[in-house]
């Protein structure tokens, strides 16, 4: 039982004792004027007066208690809002009769949330501080925080009671609010470019739009089964034959995948499209909206991730033969021959999954030797039809796609293309999908005749593009792994969540 614990029984019957004096520990009122930044901001002037103090001014701040230290006549706390700490004083003689030693001292301590009124001051060592002339209870955690005051360091518990993360530890704090100017600015550009922001199903008849296993769902009222969305790339370009010109939706998609540092089964991306252009417009818009982010946010362009540092101001482009070659090390003649392909992997104890085609097998041998050494921006060109199955086709050369990965610290952070849009060559690499999802390739696309009977109405010439969000902010962050800038990441279940089929 969630309340068994000695100290939260302890604290409930501080809680208890509070009420029967007449305190509600669980008020609703608060009459907080200013935050604890901006207390700090106003009156950073205070140390230039003379008694270093100005009981004129007149404030109202509210937070969480973090540090506790009680003495005789006065005790120090330390409270935090969501912008920051601040000291305040609690003497005994500016508070009501009995409150100091009877509650304050008895029956409030860290974790609980108080609002303190009072005057700013400077302490003998230099803090700018609150001087309480009055302390009032707003909320009693029953719950003891975590003993250590700089916080949670136990991996496990800080993704799994992820509110506790953020009470301990305000780094963790900057990285979501990061995040969260991230999606905010990504929205403004496409808007001041022009792009229509739109909403796409997220449970789809059939999955498509990117290869991947999805999650099946059930439709009570139908009686029929339906797909969360593993793309919205199909319902976005519907949007285009329809007329809109450039479209873009920043959202959720889920992959029934594995996890590990750069895989959650939801994931946030944004994917948009773009009539009349190609995807080297697609490379251009990119570069700029790198810019816009780095100065929105005022990084340097020499960003440190781990052990590296990323040049953002360099930019480049490599065609992904090419790059088996010149970065990955792979003797030339081998990387357009499937057998010699075959057996070179082999010698390096690479598994290869039986019945892969040239083009899968030139990707592999991009995954393994090649991705992890693209530290600064690369845009890796030229992708096998084969594993670009939504992608047009070269002019100059059938066997390639108009398609692009864009590659940074070692990570896929985009994926783009100028985009298929005659439906006899679509229905025909379906078709192929299809046999491979036949042939044990349970991430191979469906057929979607819907899609093709779109597309036979006419889809202008189109780029399309997404970005995983995720990876973004974990490359802005210095973050290493995806649950780090998830609020809330997908776990593996422990003891009592666990289920099995018959027990449910």
């Amino acid at each position: 039982m969630v309340f068994e614990n000695k100290f939260v029984q302890q604290r409930i019957e501080k809680a208890q004792l509070l009420k029967d004096a007449g305190f509600n520990p669980y008020s609703n009122e608060c009459k907080r004027n200013t935050t604890i930044d901006k207390f700090l901001n106003v009156n950073s002037d205070i140390n230039n007066k003379e008694n270093k103090r100005d009981e004129n001014r007149h404030y109202i701040v509210s937070g969480r208690i973090k540090f506790f230290r009680i003495m005789g006549k006065a005790s120090f706390i330390k409270i935090e809002d969501e912008s920051g700490m601040l000291q305040a004083y609690i003497a005994r003689d500016n508070l009501p009769e009995g409150f100091y030693n009877n509650t304050f001292k008895k029956n409030i301590e860290v974790g609980d949330i108080v609002e303190i009124e009072g005057y700013p001051f400077v302490t003998g060592k230099g803090e700018l501080s609150i001087h309480a002339t009055a302390l009032r209870l707003l909320t009693k955690a029953i719950a003891p925080l975590p003993e250590k005051f700089h916080g949670v360091t136990d991996k496990e518990i800080r993704y799994r009671k992820r509110y506790l993360d953020l009470i301990m530890n305000s780094e963790v704090r900057k990285t979501f609010q990061t995040r969260s100017k991230v999606i905010s600015l990504t929205r403004r550009f496409f808007e001041d470019k022009g792009f229509l922001e739109v909403e796409t199903p997220m449970m789809h008849p059939i999955a498509g739009g990117a290869n991947a296993k999805p999650f099946v769902t059930h439709h009570n009222a139908l009686g029929i089964d339906r797909f969360l969305r593993i793309a919205p790339e199909l319902y976005l370009k519907r949007l285009i034959v329809g007329g809109f010109e450039a479209v873009f939706e920043i959202n959720r998609n889920f992959r029934n995948e594995g996890m590990d540092a750069t895989h959650n089964p939801e994931f946030t991306s944004i994917e948009f499209y773009w009539a009349y252009k190609t995807y080297k417009d697609l490379i251009e818009i990119t570069k700029e909206y790198f810019q816009y982010l780095f100065e929105h946010l005022n990084l340097p362009t020499i960003l440190p991730y781990g052990d590296m540092e990323v040049n953002f101001e360099n930019f480049t482009e490599l065609p992904l033969i090419e790059s088996l070659t010149t970065v990955g090390g792979i003797p030339s003649e081998l990387c357009n021959d499937k057998d010699s392909i075959i057996a070179y992997l082999k010698s390096k104890n690479i598994a290869v999954k039986p019945g892969m085609n040239l083009g899968q097998l030139q990707g592999e041998l991009f995954d393994e030797f090649v991705e992890e050494k693209l530290i600064n921006p690369t845009f890796i060109t030229e992708y096998p039809v084969e594993i670009s199955p939504l992608a047009r086709r070269s002019d100059k050369n059938p066997a390639i796609t108009e398609r692009f990965e864009l590659f940074i610290a070692g990570r896929e952070i985009a994926n783009a293309f100028s985009e298929l849009n005659d439906p006899i060559d679509q229905y025909e690499r379906f078709k192929d999908q299809v046999d491979a999802k036949d042939a044990g390739d349970d991430e191979a696309h469906e057929m979607d005749e819907d899609f093709i009977d779109a597309l036979s109405y006419g889809m202008a010439p189109t780029a399309g593009q997404g970005i995983g969000i995720d990876r973004l902010v974990m490359l802005l962050t210095n973050e290493h792994s995806i649950r780090d800038v998830l609020l809330f990441p997908a776990m593996k279940p422990i003891h009592h969540e666990a289920k099995t089929t018959e027990e449910e």
